[in-house]
């Protein structure tokens, strides 16, 4: 009996085991299948439904007044789902008479075992309608959009352009890609066990979400105006290229930009001559801009900061004399002035207006290496701007325990360091705008629901980096400048303009390379507008009061009456 009860407890534990094992195993596929039905819910939609994307339209790029610099253009894409393919041979000879495209290609896509090839893409929505009325067992025609640039060559460093699957490559259509790529959609079509279209299930469409619109800084008639003016100064100086930003220095907008040649952003992989580029390395130099990504020597436009901080830091005042004989011995050499005869004695005003390099050395010797470093600092000169753009480049300066004496004097007239034209142009607006450091930028809004929606762009101001006394007084130094000394050749009847004009040697120095530059502004006790015209490697005459001052005052002869014009 002993034996009966223990076999039967035995029996029992036994069951109660299975049974704890089987509740186990039911809760941990429960958990399974709870965890993961998702995915094979996937599994099960993608065996009885294909889909083929619909591409988002891409948002507009529209300039400061809504004129449209970037917008799309409907095409087709061309597919094909080989299993549904009736008659092989005259799809293939179709498509190739439309499409113009190779038959072995062709052919090789239409008899490949898959569940859907693409043909072609970015098709004149003409042909693509042409095919479709040949109602072709098997292909599908959809409707797709392409990029789109009214103005393709006067803005196209800027703007950028997008590749095949319409993502911003470069320029402003990288930078903002996420804004104005939108989302995509897909068209569903329905199939049985043999991939093979179900009979009277129609197809199903999740509708593309179309990007944001940007609302950009930039004046399309003034970037017009610049694209001609750059490629006219191009071709008289025979210059490796001709730069000209037009800024708003009270707030950073950018109001137009260029660097001749510009290339067609609607063939960014061909030369101007139409010949086609593969060297990647060629193409990155057509398509970068300079005036962001390269370093130069900014020259006697960087004296501009050199009297900022002097008169700043009370180290020199207007009325302080200097003696210039043509050059000036430094830590054992000679550094010329570049008027080698000399300017004789003159006040730090006259240094300024006739761009003495002797008297600008003795500023930069009394203000001393440790404040002029100290207004790079201060000035955004060591730090990139922030401008909305990508491959932007940095300074380099000197450490500041490596400034000696001919370091110091080279420094003071703005040469032996290196910073990007757009660096410069911040320094330059703080130091007439009142002492506000602005961040240089292209966008000014973005727009959702066909701009009924507008997100004005906020960007970084410092302010009080100077005082408005001293921002004041280099106002009226610049502007005499124009009125009487190196800049002259941009002085505009009717209107009052500052500026600074710049020659400076590329290295290695001795080669003969120049680049000759101007920066100027309007009205000069109020500046609304900057000009900056940069021309590298001018053939011939190269300096700057000669050949890039007049460019800058045909400038300012020609926006600033419009821009009056739109203020009223």
């Amino acid at each position: 009996m002993q034996i009966v009860r223990s076999y039967q407890k035995r029996k029992a534990f036994l069951f109660f085991v299975l049974v704890v094992a089987a509740i186990i195993i039911l809760l941990g596929r429960t958990a399974f299948l709870v965890g993961f039905g998702s995915s094979f819910r996937k599994l099960a939609f993608d065996n009885e439904v294909r889909q083929r994307r619909v591409k988002a339209k891409r948002g507009l790029i529209l300039d400061r007044n809504g004129q449209i610099l970037a917008d799309n253009k409907k095409v087709c894409t061309v597919s094909v789902i080989p299993n549904q393919v009736d008659n092989a041979d005259e799809v293939i000879d179709i498509l190739c008479e439309y499409l113009g495209l190779d038959k072995e290609q062709v052919e090789k896509r239409v008899k490949k075992h898959s569940s859907i090839e693409i043909i072609k893409t970015n098709v004149d929505e003409d042909i693509g309608e042409a095919v479709k009325s040949c109602n072709l067992s098997g292909v599908k025609v959809d409707i797709d959009y392409k990029r789109n640039y009214p103005y393709p060559d006067i803005m196209s460093r800027v703007l950028g352009f997008t590749g095949r699957d319409n993502q911003g490559v470069v320029g402003l259509e990288s930078y903002y890609d996420d804004l104005l790529s939108g989302e995509n959609g897909y068209i569903y079509t329905y199939t049985d066990a043999r991939g093979l279209e179900v009979a009277n299930m129609p197809e199903e469409v999740s509708k593309a979400t179309e990007g944001k619109t940007l609302i950009t800084t930039l004046d399309l008639n003034i970037q017009k105006y610049i694209n001609t003016i750059a490629n006219e100064t191009l071709i008289q100086t025979c210059s490796k290229t001709v730069s000209i930003v037009v800024m708003n220095p009270q707030n950073g907008e950018i109001l137009g930009m260029t660097t001749a040649p510009e290339y067609n952003n609607l063939s960014p992989f061909t030369q101007n001559d139409g010949e086609e580029i593969s060297d990647m390395n060629l193409l990155n130099n057509m398509w970068r801009i300079p005036l962001i990504s390269d370093g130069f020597e900014p020259g006697s436009t960087f004296k501009i900061i050199t009297a900022t901080t002097a008169l700043a830091e009370q180290k020199a005042s207007l009325t302080d004399r200097y003696f210039c004989s043509g050059c000036k011995q430094v830590g054992g050499r000679s550094i010329h002035c570049h008027k080698r005869t000399g300017h004789g004695s003159l006040t730090f005003s006259e240094a300024i207006k006739y761009s003495c390099n002797v008297a600008l050395m003795d500023i930069g010797a009394g203000v001393g290496a440790d404040l002029l470093v100290e207004y790079f600092y201060k000035l955004g000169l060591m730090e990139k701007t922030g401008i909305d753009m990508s491959g932007e480049g940095r300074s380099i300066v000197h450490k500041k325990e490596a400034i000696g004496e001919v370091e110091l004097a080279t420094m003071s007239f703005g040469q032996s360091f290196q910073v990007t034209p757009m660096q410069h142009l911040r320094a330059v607006s703080c130091c007439i705008n009142g002492g506000k450091l602005v961040t240089p930028h292209f966008l000014k809004a973005v727009g959702k629901d066909n701009c009924s929606n507008l997100e004005e762009n906020t960007v970084p101001l410092k302010e009080n980096i100077v005082s408005e006394e001293v921002s004041s007084t280099i106002r009226q130094l610049l502007f005499d400048v124009v009125e009487d000394g190196t800049g002259k050749n941009a002085r505009v009847e009717g209107f009052k303009i500052g500026g600074k004009t710049a020659t400076s040697e590329k290295l290695p120095r001795g080669n003969g390379k120049y680049i000759a530059s101007f920066i100027g502004f309007a009205p000069y006790d109020n500046p609304k507008v900057l000009v900056f015209v940069m021309i590298d490697e001018p053939v011939g005459v190269y300096y700057g009061g000669q050949i890039a001052a007049p460019v800058a005052g045909k400038i300012f002869a020609n926006i600033l009456p419009y821009m009056e014009d739109n203020d009223k």
